[in-house]
């Protein structure tokens, strides 16, 4: 007489079902937005504008490439959501942090301190900017960030001179510190070894001094 199979109880048949079903997690779609940012940026740190594709994106996300159309409905739409995204998290800090500033190296340690003026972000910024040009949704989103952020080092430049009895066009001084810092960032990123962080504050503020104290 042949041995009848065994079955499995039906609830361990449930529970192995359940297991082997694929799971799918239900999320709110600003937190589904923050997360293609940020995979978005992961991928521009680690191989600039040639790895901002929408398959290393999904990869990075873990995400279907429908996603990226259904919240941005464009790359170029993502690209300008990044740069509204680092931006805002730039104005917080500067917002936070502002002040009356005392002396010219308070006012220089001000701009330096901000996180995203890293190694790490070098290849986010350059892929950015080179974008700039070429991308209407992102020169609109620059024109924006860059006026808010150069108001707000305005207004600590405006402070500082005020209390040193200095009459300066700060609206013009702010534009050649942001200019002034972005550009020794990225000598201090390409090779330390030519100009450190600490030189390149100190030519800051040697260049504000001659700026705003040589303003009468």
């Amino acid at each position: 007489m042949r041995a009848r199979a065994s079955r499995a109880p039906l609830f361990q048949i449930d529970m192995i079902k359940k297991a082997m079903a694929p799971k799918f997690e239900r999320i709110a779609p600003d937190e589904r937005r923050a997360r293609l940012i940020e995979a978005s940026i992961t991928c521009l740190a680690k191989g600039g504008i040639q790895g901002f594709t929408v398959d290393n994106i999904c990869h990075e996300a873990g995400t279907s490439r429908g996603l990226i159309t259904h919240h941005f409905g464009s790359k170029n739409a993502l690209l300008a959501a990044i740069y509204a995204s680092i931006y805002g998290k730039v104005l917080e800090n500067v917002a936070r942090s502002e002040m009356t500033p005392q002396s010219i190296d308070e006012l220089v340690e001000m701009i330096f301190r901000d996180s995203f003026l890293s190694r790490e972000y070098l290849n986010v910024w350059l892929a950015l900017w080179g974008e700039i040009a070429v991308n209407p949704a992102l020169q609109v989103e620059h024109r924006k960030n860059y006026a808010l952020y150069r108001e707000h080092i305005a207004r600590a430049i405006s402070a500082f001179a005020r209390g040193k009895g200095v009459k300066v066009d700060s609206y013009d001084v702010a534009t050649i510190l942001i200019s002034l810092v972005d550009g020794l960032w990225l000598e201090q990123c390409i090779d330390q070894s030519l100009l450190s962080l600490d030189r390149a504050k100190d030519l800051c503020r040697r260049t504000l001094s001659a700026v705003l104290m040589g303003s009468t």
